[in-house]
């Protein structure tokens, strides 16, 4: 059990700790959230004695383990799977000195040891998470040395997995992960035999793998029962009634204090006036809680263009001369939102940059609008930024005859305030990084936005915030994340790259989550190429999205009728006496407004069947 009592710790004089507390049984899987600098790594250096407590205590039984993931794998010659075994330093002990034990006894003891730690089954343990992870059985063997930072990532990951601490601390842990990474983590984690505490603002991760919510808040830790979205919900009743009695307090208040100021100096009125004075004073202030501001994206509006936007026949591309991607054929039209499934190394950055420009067509065909703007946001364009300058300065830049007002405003409208606009890039956090980047990748208004990994620097506010924004957004959205909840709302249509090409993938997300988790999982496949119904034509296209638009707004438009007619009917004085004959009218009203929404809708709906079918057959 981690015990953590009554803590209080300060930061360079921040305080970020004061009396917190909090009790998480052995074998818990907990997700610590809470926003950007509120100390949640922190709390894990003090978990693991790196820093010294002003007061309390966290305690832990004796002899526990505890195991999380500081920093890469150094670049070395030992291969992969031999730094993952060597992680289990009781196993690789007793395996060295089984090699030179002579007395009977100790060799006994060494093997009994072995044998209770499941010791002979740990390479086959240690293979299967380096390949849960994304490494095939021949890298395995290869050295360290063979892989970038990112990868060596992993490998330091698979090795704390491997390791098994009785408490496992992993911060941000799917940043370094792509989404079939990501799924095979939730799927471990949740079969984890001990005691987890991840910090996340993965929502899939957050609502599968762990049983509770640690909230740090105010210096505070909260412990609630259950996924991330149950949390919200309890967290937003929470809210939503700390509201209403600070406003009942304020209103009790003001009331008070207006008794006191006209009666205070009256003689008659003294002693009451007194008496309200203390009841002032016993009155405990109870803080309204303002949640942060949704730190809203505006993504520019782009003019609308005829489809497609991008067209791809028989195409094939590579870097030099190597060919990764072969017999591309591919539309995207203005409003599609394309999410790009399949594992790390089979084409899916491959494919982004091809779109993007980034890489030519080695073969086929490609055409695309005369007048395309693309924007490409990718996770390495963060580290790009140039640290020595501000936010200004990357705009000023882009658009050096605009005005200080208007780059600024700019910058508010990625959530970059005045204090972050003259700020140097290098003390941003990673996500006021990320806000800037994507800002540049989208200055332009594209009409066609590609996003690789978008949200590894993200808190979920912001990432609730980019879902918003892409969905309003009106030009085509090509996604590569490992954030399924970013996924699932944004995208409508998913594309597999696999076997050195790109075809739909013939079922939802959740499926593909189902195959990637399956025990004999076989490799994703493209859905077979079936002999495809005669396209419609761009005009027929246009007629049916024009139709869809117009049921939309036609919709939109009887319910505001629908509830002027309901707030009209909700008013008292329209029931006064004498007044029978109007409320008739009313009532008559609003049930013809009501019938009309439904045939209204039941329209729109046809319309919308009639264009996914269209769609379905390009």
């Amino acid at each position: 059990m981690l015990r953590i009592d009554d803590i209080t710790f300060a930061m360079a004089g921040r305080p970020l700790f004061e009396g917190a507390g909090a009790t998480i049984p052995d074998g818990h899987k907990v997700g610590l959230v809470g926003r950007n600098g509120t100390g949640k790594t922190t709390l894990f250096r003090l978990i693991r004695g790196e820093l010294a407590l002003e007061s309390g205590a966290i305690t832990l039984p004796s002899r526990a383990r505890i195991g999380g993931v500081a920093q890469e794998v150094p670049s070395s010659d030992v291969s992969l799977l031999d730094t993952v075994l060597a992680a289990d330093t009781e196993r690789a002990g007793l395996l060295a000195e089984a090699e030179t034990a002579t007395a009977a006894s100790r060799i006994a003891e060494i093997q009994t040891r072995l044998a209770d730690i499941d010791a002979w089954s740990a390479e086959a343990r240690a293979a299967s998470i380096l390949k849960g992870l994304g490494f095939e059985d021949a890298e395995q063997g290869r050295p360290c040395r063979d892989f970038s930072g990112g990868w060596r990532m992993r490998v330091a990951l698979a090795a704390v997995l491997f390791a098994r601490p009785d408490l496992l601390l992993l911060d941000e842990p799917t940043n370094y992960l792509d989404l079939e990474g990501a799924l095979w983590l939730e799927s471990y984690l949740a079969r984890y035999p001990h005691t987890v505490i991840i910090i996340s603002h993965d929502r899939g991760l957050l609502n599968r793998a762990v049983g509770a919510i640690l909230h740090l808040e105010d210096r505070k830790l909260t412990l609630y029962q259950g996924p991330y979205d149950q949390f919200a919900r309890t967290r937003a009743e929470k809210l939503a009634q700390a509201e209403a009695m600070a406003k009942r307090q304020a209103a009790r208040r003001a009331h008070l204090q207006s008794y006191v100021d006209r009666f205070r100096y009256k003689a008659d009125k003294a002693r009451q006036a007194q008496s309200r004075l203390k009841a002032l004073a016993r009155m405990q202030p109870i803080s309204s809680p303002q949640e942060a501001a949704l730190r809203a994206f505006t993504f520019p509006e782009p003019e609308e263009m005829s489809p497609p936007i991008v067209h791809i026949e028989g195409g094939v591309t590579g870097y030099g001369d190597r060919a990764v991607l072969k017999r591309l054929d591919l539309r995207i039209d203005q409003d599609d939102r394309i999410a790009l499934l399949g594992r790390n190394g089979q084409g899916k950055s491959t494919l982004a940059k091809l779109l993007s420009d980034r890489l030519p067509l080695m073969a086929g065909r490609m055409t695309k609008s005369s007048r395309l703007r693309i924007g490409y946001f990718a996770q390495h364009q963060v580290d790009e930024l140039n640290a020595g300058e501000t936010p200004l300065d990357h705009l000023r830049r882009l658009r050096p005859a605009e005005t200080p007002a208007k780059l600024r405003a700019r910058l508010a409208g990625f959530g970059l305030g005045a204090a972050q606009a003259e700020t140097l890039v290098g003390q941003l956090s990673g996500g006021q990084k990320a806000r800037l980047s994507l800002l540049i990748a989208t200055i332009d208004a594209p009409h066609m936005l590609i996003l690789d990994e978008p949200t590894n620097h993200l808190d979920i506010e912001s990432r609730e915030a980019l879902v918003e924004a892409l969905t309003d957004y009106s030009g085509a959205v090509i996604l590569v994340s490992h954030d399924m909840h970013l996924l699932s709302l944004v995208a409508d249509r998913l594309w597999l790259v696999a076997d050195g090409s790109v075809a739909p993938f013939d079922g939802d997300l959740e499926a593909y989550r189902a195959l990637l988790l399956a025990p004999d999982r076989p490799e994703p496949k493209p859905a077979p190429a079936a002999p495809r119904p005669r396209r419609p034509s761009r005009e027929a296209l246009s007629a049916l999205r024009s139709e869809v638009r117009k049921g939309e707004a036609r919709v939109e438009k009887l319910n505001e009728m629908r509830d002027r007619l309901a707030a009209k009917l909700a008013d008292p004085g329209l029931y006064e006496d004498g007044k029978q004959g109007e409320i008739e009218v009313w009532q008559k009203k609003y049930a013809e407004v009501m019938d009309g929404l439904d045939r209204a809708e039941a329209l729109w709906m046809q319309a919308l069947e009639r264009l996914e079918a269209a769609e379905a057959r390009e």
